[in-house]
């Protein structure tokens, strides 16, 4: 966690009197306060807060530190007023991280177009698998899928994301096409390294299927199992927002119409409501109202 979200989180404690409080306060984990301020005590060498089972107060050194840390959040306040924004022109840096199949389907794409709209802002894109820790990596917004998106941050659906199965019209007339879930098991699969590789979960309506798959070939990257997809690998699941141009032009062909895997969303992520930038707001309105006009 950098300095100045410690300090927010140190002086929410303080006025509250309480971590769980100033948690709440803050729409963040009760870990993720008490983090901030171990920070800043490490930082200090100094311990700032007395905890004991029904309070907390303020030490010596942290009640010097609390008039400090009041001084520097109002003129970073001010800063912020001065630079992010000036009427409706947004300025200033906005770090954003998302898959990288994200990034490459809709994301970029999405980005250019807002900053026509917005030319006196700066970007910055990481387009990355891992989870990132968002404070530490400096990230306004993460844009990620999933089902259950981590709870210590703030989450916003911005747009369903449904999945599919495919595979290459060349695949399939050499291979056959499967009829049902179970015929999957006799077929050459492509699978994620990181989630589902040997079982995929597929569903009917109330119906379910838990179908044990042989993966030749696994890869933590949606965009990798496509091109393999593409090239006559197998059947692979893939996010309906990258599949979709090429069922449009048949370089790949629906397997299992009627069965899918389990639904998840296109959440936006960010630590906190109470500090966000008018650009970050912008953004992430831009952002659903795009996804909201998507044919995927």
């Amino acid at each position: 966690m950098d300095r100045l979200t410690a300090m927010r989180v140190f002086v929410e404690v303080a006025a509250s009197g309480s971590f769980s409080a100033a948690a709440e306060r803050l729409d963040m984990s009760r870990a993720m306060v008490t983090r901030g301020v171990a920070t800043l005590e490490q930082w200090l060498g100094a311990r700032l807060l007395q905890r004991t089972t029904r309070s907390v107060t303020l030490t010596d050194a942290g009640e010097h530190f609390l008039r400090r840390s009041q001084q520097m959040l109002a003129l970073m306040s001010d800063v912020e007023d001065e630079t992010s924004s000036q009427g409706d022109l947004l300025r200033g840096q906005l770090r954003i991280t998302c898959s990288m199949s994200l990034a490459y389907a809709e994301v970029a794409a999405a980005v250019v177009d807002f900053l026509q709209l917005h030319p006196q802002l700066k970007i910055d894109l990481n387009a990355s698998e891992g989870a990132l820790n968002l404070v530490e990596a400096r990230i306004d917004v993460a844009i990620r899928i999933s089902a259950e998106p981590d709870p210590a941050l703030i989450g916003r659906v911005l747009a369903p994301c449904a999945s599919v199965l495919v595979a290459s019209p060349a695949y399939l007339a050499r291979a056959g096409l499967p009829k049902a879930p179970a015929d999957l098991a006799a077929h050459r699969c492509l699978s994620y390294a990181n989630f589902g590789k040997s079982q995929w979960l597929l569903t009917r309506g109330e119906e379910r299927a838990q179908v044990g798959v042989s993966s030749h070939f696994s890869a933590n990257e949606a965009t990798a199992l496509l091109r393999a997809a593409l090239a006559g690998g197998g059947v692979a699941l893939q996010p309906r927002y990258l599949a979709h141009p090429h069922l449009a032009d048949g370089s790949l062909q629906r397997v299992l119409p009627d069965w899918a895997p389990p639904d998840m969303a296109i959440y936006a992520l960010y630590t906190s409501r109470r500090h966000l930038s008018p650009a970050v707001r912008a953004w992430l309105d831009f952002l659903a109202e795009r996804f909201a006009r998507m044919a995927w």
